[in-house]
């Protein structure tokens, strides 16, 4: 469940709420987002049943996310084996995410 950025999805609060239909989780998480990303992100936006789902629904971010299709306009299913790795879109990711960092320079070593 590793998204294109190297995010672990199970282990993302918008995904667990979903999964789990917990709402208090999806008020908590919508707080601290809109406060992170100086953004206003509604409790009924954290919706989402993982970054490369087919079915179901993706975190409203998704639809407009450049990593994402980035990586799905090259064909790769991370980040990880692209030429411009780590390029400027996949920046706050690296340096604010330090697993999602992990977990790709992982598979780029592999």
């Amino acid at each position: 469940m590793l998204a294109y950025c190297g995010i672990d999805c199970q282990f993302c609060p918008a995904y667990l709420a979903t999964q789990n239909d917990d709402e208090a989780l999806r008020q908590k998480t919508a707080a601290e987002w809109s406060a992170m990303f100086q953004a206003t992100i509604a409790p009924e936006q954290i919706v989402c049943n993982g970054c490369k789902s087919e079915e179901g629904e993706r975190f409203f971010h998704c639809g407009q996310c450049g990593i994402r299709s980035c990586a799905t306009s090259k064909g790769f299913d991370t980040c990880a084996p692209c030429e411009d790795y780590a390029c400027d879109q996949l920046a706050f990711v690296i340096d604010n995410v330090p697993d999602a960092k992990a977990a790709l320079e992982k598979l780029r070593n592999s």
